[in-house]
């Protein structure tokens, strides 16, 4: 019964440490915005890997809020609060698509950064006028983004290891729909 209650406990803090960093990740990222000398601007809107980073931490905040009252009663109670089969299944499944979804989110903003990043970086180095201060603003722009993607990354792991805790609690409580 021990190994239960630590199980439904680190489940427990790995939602809620999903939960806060997607919601840092997206509020990071709805705030990320520049704006050049010249009057134009870009935001995070522009970027669409951004934006599909964005969509995945939304995905991850929902996916968590769902799952967050059966958790903390799981937690407290050592039971599950809708008896048989269904959450122990809806956590499997659910755990592994929503993580490898936040997954790809992580890969697109970690990719986004770096090509822009190195694109600007060639740019400098090309001599091309007036890249200083735009280069400047748009290093500033994409540290936001990579920090927003860094926070999406902790609530991956965070999932992934859900998704771990999910497959030892399936395997040792139920045979499941597939045997």
């Amino acid at each position: 019964m021990a190994f239960h209650k630590k199980t439904a406990i680190s489940t427990l803090v790995l939602r809620i440490l999903t939960l806060l960093s997607s919601i840092a990740c997206i509020v990071l990222l709805v705030t990320d915005q520049v704006k050049f000398s010249d009057g134009s601007k870009t935001s995070f809107k522009d970027v669409i890997a951004y934006r599909y980073v964005l969509s995945t931490a939304v995905v991850g905040v929902t996916y968590t809020l769902v799952q967050l009252p059966f958790a903390l009663y799981y937690a407290f109670k050592q039971k599950r609060l809708i008896r048989g089969e269904l959450l122990p299944e809806f956590d499997f499944y659910g755990d592994k698509v929503v993580s490898l979804f936040l997954g790809t989110g992580v890969g697109a903003g970690f990719a986004v950064t770096f090509e822009f990043k190195d694109l600007s970086k060639t740019l400098a180095d090309l001599g091309v006028a007036e890249v200083g201060e735009f280069k400047s603003k748009l290093d500033k722009f994409l540290d936001r983004g990579n920090i927003a993607t860094g926070l999406l990354f902790v609530a991956f792991i965070c999932m992934a290891l859900l998704s771990v805790l999910s497959s030892i609690n399936k395997r040792t409580t139920t045979t499941g729909i597939f045997g």
